[in-house]
């Protein structure tokens, strides 16, 4: 089933797009709270929107930290992006990004 493309759901989307990768720094990119942003990201991964994968535990005991859960933009992802800023086109506007950002790979 194809996600509903909210205001809420194209940040998230964007963002992605942008290359962030893990909830929170998509948290610090959209201002959006943690009760949005992980019940969106659940949404567009069972619609096939996104994949995860969590990231190698040995990498975040070294840097002190619990194991980051990373999303990445599919091929369905970046069509349901094109369609959600054809609805909500003033989407860029309000990304925030806070830290550098790795374009995402077409």
């Amino acid at each position: 089933m194809p996600p509903r493309l909210t205001p809420a759901t194209t940040l998230v989307l964007f963002a992605l797009s942008r290359g962030v990768r893990h909830g929170f720094d998509i948290l610090d990119a959209t201002g959006l709270e943690s009760g949005t942003v992980y019940p969106i990201l659940r949404r567009l991964e069972e619609a096939g929107c996104v994949r995860s994968r969590w990231e190698d535990a040995r990498k975040a005991q070294g840097e002190g930290r619990p194991p980051r859960r990373n999303y990445e933009l599919t091929g369905a992802g970046a069509d349901a992006l094109r369609a959600a800023l054809r609805i909500h086109p003033d989407t860029s506007t309000q990304f925030a990004p806070t830290h550098s950002l790795v374009p995402h790979p077409r």
